[in-house]
């Protein structure tokens, strides 16, 4: 297991849509384990693999309940609205509010290639959009306002 380099805003790895996995091997399960040792030592409650630089569709998220690891993960149901703060590993010191649905049920494959089903509500349900839009190539600030990114511009 490893700490990895957590890619920044402005590297391009973190604009591109990561691919599917087409099956779980020895290599997918450290990349697992080397997401949950970065997301833990960077003390974030999620990790998407673009940002450590890996272009597969893999999620790991704590809120503080227990590791979920999720491979291909895709968003099947989102229920109602919740606006409140979110931050990221690849924008480090900036936080903003922003509209994410307030339950969020994922389809998804654990290490062990099961399908497994995760129905988040609150932050969980905030954590799993977060990291499923890395995966995607959309950062949070993409939700925010323009006026609002032109302000963080300026800082």
């Amino acid at each position: 297991m490893a700490i990895r380099m957590i890619r920044l805003e402005g590297d391009p790895v973190l604009r591109q849509v990561a691919k599917p996995v087409p099956e779980i091997t020895k290599n997918i399960h450290k990349l697992l384990d080397d997401m949950a040792d970065t997301m833990y030592d960077a003390e974030g409650v999620g990790l998407a693999a673009p940002q450590i630089g890996v272009l597969k569709r893999v999620v790991v998220i704590d809120i503080g309940e227990g590791l979920i690891e999720l491979v291909n993960p895709e968003i099947v149901l989102t229920e109602g609205e919740q606006y409140g703060p979110e931050g990221c590993l690849s924008i480090p010191g900036f936080h903003a509010d922003v509209l994410r649905p307030n339950r969020v049920v994922v389809k998804a494959l654990n290490r062990h290639g099961e399908e497994i089903t995760v129905d988040g509500e609150g932050l969980l349900a905030r954590a799993l959009a977060h990291e499923i839009d890395h995966l995607n190539g959309v950062l949070f600030i993409d939700h925010l306002p323009e006026y609002t990114k032109l302000d963080r511009l300026r800082k």
